[in-house]
């Protein structure tokens, strides 16, 4: 790449390129046996999605958010229910939550991982008592894709008798202590929309679990509550089924997918390096291997410093400029007392740079000498 080419923030066609006319060729298959919906793709998928996150089941379906939804589904969660969600994500997260007709309840993240405050967590769980909940849930977020500290959220959890599903749409491929991405928490949740590390061409989603009921459950909802066949309707369900094309192409990516996690942990190496006294890297936990979904700073003058990036041909993204218990649709949803002024102050904060497992270190040199004229200018 040459000094004048414009930077990638997510680089699939170097990925395509590397792929050659393999993606081509597993669509082409799909298309002559024509099997598109629940084609055998798809269970050849779940095989190997559950291995690779150390789960006993994987049950695909139409998103990351669908993904959610039907956990929360499964495990009958409704009116008159709270489940803690971390005030630093995206809608999804709450989202699903309201959809059942339960409440999220808000905690704060931490400052240096952005992940869930297993602290907060404790404070969280009092106000749901105190305003009558019937608490059955938390869902930590992997935000950026470093898993969240599930061996403290699991033990709160444990203590409370509460489940625990991992909202790991940015971090599948990552581990924490020796334990893949996959197998934390009583569910996982992955999506594969095609800015995440392991992407399709459109939406998907999974769920991946060792418990075999939960998964009997979701596989019956997510085809519309389906019995012993289609039109034997046993519950109330959805149209959330992972389509075959889809399928396919995750199954051609699987095949380099251990490969770009390896780079992108040079990518974010190198990073750290040399950020170090321009910026504040994204810290990781010990034990931890993040997914490096995006690579996520602090940085003072956010707004200033973005945009004299963007001078420069430095693409970037702030995720999130509004934190989601602030959002309109949330804001009179619960949190604990002090609210979450740290998923606050982190809105003003947070730039995300170019993250990619195909960065060569040209041009993340050309990426680093911006940044370091923008936070001087």
């Amino acid at each position: 790449m040459s000094a004048s080419d414009p930077i990638a923030f997510i680089d699939l066609q170097a990925q395509r390129a590397r792929m050659g006319g393999k993606i081509d060729d597993a669509i082409a298959k799909v298309l002559a046996h024509g099997r598109f919906i629940m084609g055998p793709e798809v269970p050849e998928l779940e095989k190997r999605l559950a291995e690779m996150g150390g789960a006993e089941h994987c049950v695909s379906c139409s998103s990351g958010t669908d993904s959610l939804l039907l956990v929360l589904m499964a495990w009958g969660i409704g009116p008159g229910d709270g489940v803690i969600v971390p005030a630093m994500t995206f809608a999804s997260t709450a989202e699903v939550v309201a959809l059942t007709g339960a409440t999220p309840v808000f905690c704060d993240v931490l400052p240096d991982t952005f992940n869930m405050d297993p602290a907060d967590v404790e404070a969280a769980i009092k106000v749901a008592k105190d305003q009558g909940l019937n608490l059955k849930a938390v869902i930590p977020v992997d935000l950026f894709g470093q898993p969240a500290d599930y061996p403290a959220i699991q033990a709160i959890a444990d203590a409370h008798g509460l489940k625990v599903m991992a909202d790991s749409a940015q971090s599948f491929g990552g581990a924490l202590a020796g334990k893949p991405v996959g197998s934390w928490g009583d569910a996982t949740s992955v999506s594969f929309f095609p800015a995440k590390p392991l992407g399709c061409y459109g939406d998907g989603g999974a769920v991946l679990t060792d418990d075999a009921d939960l998964a009997a459950k979701m596989r019956s909802l997510r085809v519309h509550g389906q019995g012993t066949n289609k039109y034997d309707n046993v519950v109330i369900g959805l149209n959330a089924r992972l389509d075959t094309l889809q399928a396919a192409i995750l199954l051609c990516k699987l095949d380099i997918f251990a490969d770009e996690i390896e780079k992108r942990q040079v990518v974010a190496a190198r990073y750290a390096a040399g950020l170090a006294g321009l910026a504040t890297p994204p810290a990781v936990i010990d034990g931890a291997v993040s997914a490096w979904a995006q690579y996520t700073i602090k940085v003072a003058n956010r707004d200033a410093v973005a945009a004299a990036l963007k001078d420069r041909g430095v693409p970037t993204a702030v995720y999130y400029p509004v934190s989601l218990s602030d959002q309109p649709a949330y804001a009179h949803y619960p949190r604990t007392a002090k609210g979450a002024p740290v998923s606050a102050a982190l809105t003003h904060e947070v730039l995300s740079l170019p993250m990619h497992p195909y960065m060569d270190e040209a041009t993340q040199d050309r990426i680093l000498a911006a940044v370091k004229e923008a936070v001087a200018a």
